[in-house]
């Protein structure tokens, strides 16, 4: 299945460069020195998550796979290394030919995972697995410090709708990502366009305060707004008097009005009375929508006040404080030799200052109380024990460098709905602590 089998009306680029200047250099170096071809495994992981948060969510697998199918080296990208002298011909040979051709193993999109999850597994040869090292991690920390995010604000929310409006609030490209990870962890659709066009996320709008401000009188914004888009529109009531505009906007569009959104003042107290006044003014479907700069803790805030939805923009696409889930992507085992039927050995980088690793080629799987609760993360090299085999969370999803794994959007955000739901109660606390689960390492013998 290729991204056209999935509706989806753009293609990826060449994400060839998309890549650190170091990471050709060693790949130079290794050729030389015939070390390139030998079989390595790379493993995605975090060390901790950010402070505060219960759990970490998986965003960007499929924007990956995209990018490992799309890394390749033509003639322009081959012609600006050459010109820069970033590395000598005979790398650029290789470069000419590259095709990631080895496998990737990972947790799906939409799982959760904590402190040494070998979230995404890499293998193949050392000079085509050190390549997509900048790329790889660059999505996956972008996306699932948004879906984090994300999944906090659909718990504080209850299930009340959630908006994604953060595309003013982030670099133009990230915005279409961002709304991906968003919608992945929970939000219901998006004010951004592209995010409409290339992922098939709902999208929603309706006017600004300049529509308001570009009329004589607020009434004469609200009737053109009514008049071209319906009485279900939704009108923003807060650019000058909200009691006068509610009642305004309830005389022009009748008990019928979809929808009155608030972007100011005291949310809390404001909705409240907004939800009055439209009762007594007989608009009892009529529903409320708050923005202004929410986050996780603000929704929660308003957990019990007469909100219909929440639109977010800046703290969603920040990642709510954490704009990074500090993944990294580290080597931990290689041939001996060049030969293909080499065995692997452990390696790990020993250092002070907490940036340590776990040998070995790892698998994960997650441990159930007699409830059906998860309990554990259980990490480990060698077989996997028979009591765990049903419980792996690692999926392929490239196998010999085809693609295997695509999936629909839909598929990744309702599976993220299902592990949040397997975890504990206290995974959807807002309050400061430690993750929800803990990380559990084994060893059970050769088969690394």
């Amino acid at each position: 299945m290729g991204v056209a089998d999935l509706g989806l009306p753009v293609d990826v680029p060449s994400t060839a460069l998309f890549t650190d200047h170091y990471e050709l250099t060693m790949l130079q170096a290794a050729l030389k020195g015939g070390t390139a071809g030998r079989r390595s495994v790379f493993e995605v992981f975090t060390r901790r998550l950010p402070d505060g948060r219960r759990y970490g969510v998986v965003g960007g697998t499929g924007r990956v796979l995209d990018a490992v199918e799309n890394f390749r080296f033509d003639a322009d990208v081959l012609a600006f290394l050459r010109e820069r002298r970033v590395v000598d011909e005979p790398t650029l040979e290789w470069l000419a030919d590259y095709r990631f051709g080895g496998d990737i193993c990972g947790y799906p999109e939409g799982e959760v995972y904590f402190p040494g999850s070998p979230i995404m597994r890499v293998e193949g040869s050392f000079g085509e697995c050190v390549l997509l090292e900048t790329v790889i991690l660059s999505i996956l920390n972008h996306d699932s410090a948004i879906a984090a995010a994300a999944s906090r604000m659909a718990s504080a929310a209850g299930g009340r709708p959630l908006i994604e409006m953060g595309a003013r609030r982030t670099h133009e490209l990230a915005a279409v990502a961002a709304s991906r990870a968003a919608y992945l962890g929970g939000f219901t659709s998006t004010s951004d366009l592209a995010a409409g066009f290339r992922y098939n996320i709902p999208t929603v709008g309706t006017s600004a305060h300049a529509f308001t401000l570009l009329h004589d009188r607020e009434r004469d914004a609200f009737q053109a707004q009514v008049d071209s888009l319906g009485r279900d529109t939704t009108l923003l009531v807060d650019t000058y008097d909200v009691t006068e505009a509610v009642r305004t906007a309830v005389e022009i569009a009748g008990p019928e009005l979809g929808s009155v959104r608030i972007d100011s003042g005291d949310l809390l107290l404001v909705a409240h009375r907004v939800r009055q006044q439209l009762d007594e003014l007989g608009a009892r479907d009529t529903k409320i929508i708050v923005t202004s700069d929410l986050d996780e803790y603000a929704i929660a805030s308003l957990a019990a006040a007469p909100v219909d939805a929440y639109g977010v923009g800046t703290q969603l696409v920040t990642g709510s404080g954490h704009p990074t889930a500090s993944m990294v992507y580290k080597l931990v085992a290689r041939a001996e030799t060049g030969d293909a039927g080499a065995p692997l050995v452990p390696v790990a980088k020993k250092s002070t200052g907490g940036k340590t690793s776990v040998g070995g080629r790892k698998w994960a799987a997650r441990r159930l109380d007699a409830h059906g609760v998860a309990e554990a993360e259980v990490v480990g090299t060698g077989p996997v024990p028979d009591r765990l085999a049903g419980r792996q969370l690692l999926v392929e999803l490239v196998k010999g460098g085809e693609v295997v794994a695509r999936e629909p959007l839909d598929a990744a955000r309702d599976r993220h709905a299902t592990a949040r739901a397997n975890l504990p109660l206290s995974a959807t606390q807002l309050s400061r602590g430690e993750p929800v689960l803990p990380t559990e390492y084994v060893h059970t013998g050769s088969g690394s």
